[in-house]
């Protein structure tokens, strides 16, 4: 379908406009934050300041300082090097729910977009019943079960992320479907299996990357709500979430303990939005053309 000339924003031309798509700044800025998130992991498998789960009563509640860069908790342990080692924990915690999600939600969706019109209907039924159900619930529930851990939360936390990779494939499997390319591919005698592969998963692997970003977000902040309840990743490993749980009665008198361990689920939680936001842009042109 053509484009309204009085649509196109003439004074740029189309070189510059693909320029603008790849280095808009919410792209920019979630890139930067999701990298200083990545940074901080990599360097604590290298060097931290001191061990993070060290409990060192001669030094608890420390202030800022040379020593100590972020102050000392209320067991003397060092502030910064359990946030550097959190950062572990985030990045662990995108991988696995992100993973379950996509590996199941993908497939299953593509499989929904190809099927007959009542196949995908049905299933997208089922679909909004696991939609409907809470996550947090969902993890709480397997943790009472298998008990509380990181993995163990953030299956479920996958689990009920699937519907929404499921439903955001059908769609895109759905447009694809319905050009031509497809249908001289049938006509070729190409099995439904092969389209599925060379066709159908290349065109939809950008909302695959652009909801992958967003689920990391929601994992994030997920795990950080897991843990405060108690639910989450287990002592002595360092988690944000449990640092805020950890902060709370102290709330008054050492406020650091708790904006610390915040900014950082914040800054994280910011980044990998931004950065959804950004490739979102960066795939759909439309996108960038309504800014």
């Amino acid at each position: 379908m053509s484009t309204p000339e009085a649509d196109l924003p003439l004074a740029t031309p189309a070189p510059a406009r693909r320029g603008r798509r790849r280095l808009n700044g919410a792209l920019v800025v979630g890139g930067l934050l999701v990298s200083v998130v990545v940074a901080m992991a990599l360097l604590s498998f290298v060097w931290t300041p001191h061990d993070p789960t060290l409990v060192n009563p001669t030094a608890r509640l420390q202030k800022p300082s040379a020593e100590y860069w972020f102050g000392t908790d209320k067991f003397g342990r060092d502030v910064f090097s359990q946030i550097l080692v959190g950062s572990r924990t985030t990045l662990f915690v995108g991988f696995v729910a992100v993973g379950v999600a996509a590996l199941i939600g993908v497939p299953f969706g593509i499989v929904a977009g190809m099927a007959p019109r009542w196949f995908g209907e049905l299933s997208m039924r089922g679909n909004d019943l696991l939609l409907a159900f809470p996550a947090l619930l969902l993890a709480i529930m397997f943790s009472a079960i298998y008990g509380g851990s990181t993995f163990v939360a953030m299956v479920a936390i996958g689990i009920a992320t699937i519907p929404v990779f499921a439903r955001l494939i059908r769609s895109g499997t759905l447009q694809v479907m319905n050009t031509e390319y497809i249908l001289a591919a049938r006509a070729a005698g190409m099995s439904p299996f092969k389209i599925g592969l060379r066709h159908v998963l290349p065109n939809v692997s950008s909302l695959v990357i652009v909801q992958s970003s967003v689920g990391f977000a929601i994992a994030v902040l997920a795990e950080a709500a897991l843990s405060f309840l108690g639910f989450g990743t287990p002592p002595p490993t360092p988690s944000w979430g449990r640092m805020l749980q950890e902060s709370q009665e102290m709330l008054w008198s050492a406020p650091r303990l708790a904006i610390f361990p915040g900014m950082a689920i914040a800054l994280a939680v910011l980044g990998f939005n931004l950065l959804g936001d950004g490739l979102r842009d960066r795939f759909d042109p439309r996108m960038e053309d309504r800014r």
